[in-house]
């Protein structure tokens, strides 16, 4: 059974720091892209940041820039999303998903291109 297993959210103060891991069972992600992305209650999914399969190259939200870094270990089968500096607003459910991607070399920010899916980790920044 293919799997992706999000963990390592949790409860943080404004200003603290997460990190995400992104665990693959039943296939490896050497071949896939993968992208995080967010949901916060009332609002619609959408895309953190991503890298690519090569991971040689990744993109973030506006948002998130300098703050989050997106990595990824094949020999761990894992992709993690280190979260510094975190605020109120960062505060969502927290997916990965994995992408069979055409070009090793491009990653998405949006969910359409995305195979599977974890079943995502709560990260909640309040004081």
């Amino acid at each position: 059974q293919l799997q992706l297993v999000e963990s390592g959210g949790g409860l943080v103060q404004p200003g603290g720091s997460l990190r995400l891991s992104c665990a693959a069972s039943g296939f490896t992600l050497d071949y896939y892209a993968i992208g995080w992305f967010r949901q916060a209650p009332g609002k619609e999914r959408e895309g953190v940041s991503c890298i690519t399969q090569s991971g040689s190259s990744a993109q973030y939200a506006d948002s998130v820039k300098g703050r989050f870094t997106i990595s990824r270990d094949n020999a761990k089968n894992t992709v993690y999303l280190q979260m510094n500096s975190l605020k109120p607003e960062d505060t969502a459910i927290y997916y990965c998903a994995a992408d069979l991607p055409s070009s090793a070399y491009v990653c998405f920010d949006y969910p359409t291109p995305y195979d599977y899916w974890g079943q995502g980790t709560q990260v909640t920044v309040s004081s």
